[in-house]
């Protein structure tokens, strides 16, 4: 296998592996607190609003509903994290893949609250850093929780990669 393929392969399955893990987390905490997940068809409402030239909307959960939105919003999740332990991978190298530590993971994991809190609330209605939303504050920690605990699924799911995969 090449450099290039393991490459491929590892941020593969180390960004399923991370999102799963985030996943997990979502459920138990919705199942023992009763904190809500995040709902996948709202994020799939507002990517299948893109082709229609809609970026911004006031309230997502206000726009017409658009077929097939769950499964959009879902499969942008997984395609995300995906991305996500790309980046990971393209920046600390296949060596780190092969032998993970748990920093680089933890950076990148707190480094990619960026994107709701920049893009995705504001393009939603939710305002920078989720300001419109009734509890600001508290969206906001979970938002970071909840990338630091996608950081932690990066390197686990590295580590079990690198437990399953040979390299080279």
């Amino acid at each position: 296998m090449t450099e290039g393929l393991e490459s491929v392969l590892r941020a593969l399955l180390t960004g399923i592996g991370a999102t799963a893990v985030l996943d997990i987390w979502s459920l138990l905490l919705k199942r023992l607190f009763g904190i809500p997940s995040s709902d996948w068809s709202m994020v799939g409402r507002w990517l299948g609003y893109f082709p229609r030239g809609r970026f911004v909307h006031d309230s997502i959960a206000a726009a017409a509903p658009i077929s097939g939105e769950l499964a959009i919003g879902w499969v942008a999740h997984y395609t995300t994290g995906i991305a996500y332990a790309g980046l990971l991978v393209a920046l600390w190298g296949l060596d780190w893949a092969r032998q993970p530590t748990l920093l680089p993971a933890l950076i990148v994991g707190l480094a990619t609250v960026a994107a709701p809190f920049f893009i995705m609330q504001p393009g939603m209605g939710a305002g920078i850093a989720a300001s419109r939303t009734p509890n600001p504050s508290q969206a906001r920690l979970r938002s970071v929780i909840n990338h630091t605990v996608f950081g932690f699924g990066l390197y686990i799911a590295a580590v079990l990669t690198a437990t399953f995969v040979p390299s080279g």
